[in-house]
């Protein structure tokens, strides 16, 4: 089920040549990577690969999530608020299929508060609602 977006508010738009070996860079040439093929997959590394770009932006669209419902909360959330994330990449029967694992650390926040908004912010995210049903998304509270 797709749910359209009613105003879009914001696009970004980037270019990339090359594929996983190329570059990629956004038209106001704020990001402007060097893409490789990581080690792991075969490649020589030493660039930015599309894994690590999925993980930063997922991570840092689920604190602006995370923002949005303390704020409807009237909760303060800390500012040394942090996510790790690990997007993984295998193959799956179609071709190749992602995973990614959340680690969400709310410093002195109460663990059940801080799972509970976690879980309204994984409703309200824009990566969690692109993936939801599509991918295998694990979000701990550490």
């Amino acid at each position: 089920m797709s749910n359209k977006i009613e105003k879009v508010i914001y696009q970004a738009h980037a270019k990339s040549t090359g594929g996983r070996d190329g570059t990629t860079r956004t038209s106001d040439g704020l990001l402007d990577l060097k893409l490789a093929v990581p080690k792991e997959m075969g490649g020589p590394g030493g660039g930015v690969n599309p894994e690590q770009l999925f993980a930063s932006g997922y991570s840092a669209c689920f604190i602006g999530a995370m923002k949005f419902v303390a704020g409807t909360q009237k909760i303060a959330l800390p500012a040394d608020t942090s996510i790790n994330a690990t997007v993984g990449i295998g193959q799956i029967p179609q071709g190749f299929g992602i995973e990614v694992q959340l680690e969400v650390s709310i410093p002195g926040m109460d663990k059940a508060a801080a799972q509970a908004l976690v879980d309204k912010a994984h409703q309200v995210c824009p990566y969690s609602n692109a993936t939801r049903g599509n991918i295998d998304v694990t979000i701990t509270v550490v």
